[in-house]
C-alpha cells in the first residue's frame, strides 16, 4: 500500500513538471510573436457603388415553342428543312401529298357551281312570276312557292361554299410552314412516311431562341422588394451565369412576375428575357440568375476578406502608425468580393492577411498594398 502511494505521488509530480514546462514554452512563444512585427497585406477602403442582388436557379425556355402535328392523313412528299436550321415565319417545312384533298376540293367546287346556277335560274323565274302576279296572270300560291324555292337554293349554295372552304383548309394543311422565327430540331419524319390526322406525334419542333427567356423563382419574402422597384416603372437587370457561377452567359431584363405564389414552396416565378445574340443560352439549360434589385451609391467598400467576425460583431484591423488597431464595423451588402461597411472612412487602410497573428496594437510591416475594385469600376472595365 505504501509503495502504491509513493508511485502515485511520483506520477503527480512528473505531470506538474511537464505542464509547467509546456506553459513556459507557450508563453515564451507568444511573447516572441508579440515582440516581433507581423508582415501583412493591406487594402485601402474606397468609395463606390454596390449592387443589391437576388440569386436564384433558373431554366432557359424558348420565347415560343411549337410542336407541329399532322392535321390530315397522308404520305409525306418532302422535308424542306435541315436539322438545326434557323427558319423564318412562313418558311416551308414539310409537304404531305395533297392530291386526295385537291380532288375533294374540285368536287365541292363543282357542286357549288351547279347550285349557284340553279339559284340563278330560280331567281329569274321569281322575277317572271312577280311580273305575272302584277298582271294577275298567276295565282298568289305560285309566286310564294317560287320565293321559298329561291331561299332553299340560297341555303344550298351557302352550304356548298362552306364545303369548299373546308376542303381548301384541308389542302392547306398538306403544306406545313413555320409559324414563328426560330430553330428546328432533329428531323422526326422522312419522305414516304405515312402520317395520320390528329396524331400526338410531332412532325417538327420549332423553338424561338432569339430572343430567349429564363424562368427562375424567388422566395416570397423577397417579392415586396422587387415589386417596390418594378411598380415605379423601373426595368430590373438580370444576369445569367453558368453552373459554376464564374462565367457570365448573357445579360437581360426582367419582363414579368407570375400572378400567384406557390403555397407549397413559398416561392414565386419570374421571367427574364435575353437577346441571346451569342447563342450561349439553350432551351432547358439550367443557369444561375442574379437579379439586380437596386444599386447603393457612395458606399465605403473594402475586400470581404478583410472583415473579421467575433460572434455577432464584425471588425477590421485598421493600420495606423504601423500598428494594427482593432475597429468595430457594421457590414452591409457584399458583391464581387467587396463588402460595404460603416465605421471606417474611404482612404483608411485595413489589414487583409495574417489575422491569426494580429492582436489589437500589433506592430506590422506592409507586405503589399491592393486596391479593391468597385462594382462601377468593374462594369466600366473592358
Amino acid at each position: 500500500m505504501i509503495i502504491l502511494l509513493l508511485f502515485a505521488l511520483l506520477f503527480v509530480w512528473v505531470w506538474k513538471q511537464h505542464s509547467a514546462s509546456a506553459s513556459s514554452a507557450a508563453g515564451g512563444g507568444r511573447s516572441a510573436a508579440m515582440a516581433g512585427t507581423v508582415p501583412v497585406t493591406v487594402a485601402t477602403a474606397k468609395k463606390g457603388d454596390i449592387g443589391v442582388y437576388l440569386d436564384a436557379i433558373g431554366t432557359v425556355t424558348p420565347t415560343y415553342s411549337d410542336s407541329m402535328t399532322a392535321q390530315v392523313t397522308g404520305v409525306i412528299t418532302a422535308v424542306h428543312y435541315r436539322e438545326g436550321q434557323d427558319v423564318r415565319k412562313g418558311d416551308a417545312l414539310i409537304d404531305i401529298d395533297p392530291r386526295p384533298y385537291q380532288a375533294q376540293l374540285e368536287q365541292a367546287q363543282g357542286a357549288l357551281d351547279r347550285d349557284q346556277n340553279l339559284l340563278a335560274e330560280a331567281q329569274m323565274d321569281l322575277t317572271r312570276y312577280q311580273d305575272a302576279w302584277a298582271k294577275n296572270a298567276i295565282p298568289r300560291q305560285t309566286l310564294e312557292d317560287q320565293e321559298k324555292l329561291v331561299l332553299q337554293d340560297q341555303g344550298t349554295v351557302q352550304n356548298d361554299q362552306g364545303t369548299v372552304q373546308y376542303d381548301e383548309v384541308q389542302v392547306g394543311f398538306c403544306h406545313i410552314a413555320s409559324p414563328i422565327d426560330g430553330r428546328v430540331g432533329l428531323r422526326l419524319v422522312d419522305p414516304g412516311n405515312l402520317v395520320t390526322a390528329n396524331s400526338s406525334t410531332p412532325l417538327v419542333v420549332v423553338a424561338q431562341i432569339h430572343p430567349i427567356t429564363v424562368i427562375f423563382t424567388l422566395a416570397e419574402d423577397s417579392l415586396p422588394e422587387v415589386l417596390k422597384e418594378t411598380h415605379g416603372g423601373k426595368t430590373l437587370e438580370v444576369d445569367a451565369y453558368d453552373r459554376t457561377q464564374q462565367t457570365l452567359l448573357a445579360k437581360g431584363k426582367l419582363i414579368t412576375i407570375d400572378n400567384l405564389i406557390d403555397t407549397v414552396t413559398g416561392t414565386v416565378k419570374l421571367r427574364a428575357q435575353f437577346d441571346n445574340s451569342n447563342g450561349m443560352l439553350f432551351p432547358n439549360q439550367f443557369v444561375n440568375t442574379r437579379l439586380l434589385v437596386k444599386t447603393l451609391e457612395n458606399q465605403t467598400l473594402i475586400p470581404s476578406s478583410a472583415v473579421q467576425h467575433n460572434g455577432a460583431t464584425d471588425f477590421v484591423y485598421l493600420i495606423q502608425n504601423n500598428k494594427a488597431v482593432m475597429r468595430t464595423v457594421t457590414s452591409g451588402i457584399s458583391d464581387a468580393g467587396n463588402t460595404a461597411v460603416t465605421g471606417i472612412n474611404p482612404g483608411d487602410v485595413v489589414a487583409n492577411s495574417s489575422f491569426q497573428k494580429l492582436t489589437n496594437g500589433s506592430p506590422i510591416v506592409l507586405s503589399k498594398v491592393t486596391i479593391p475594385s468597385t462594382s462601377s469600376e468593374s462594369e466600366a472595365a473592358p
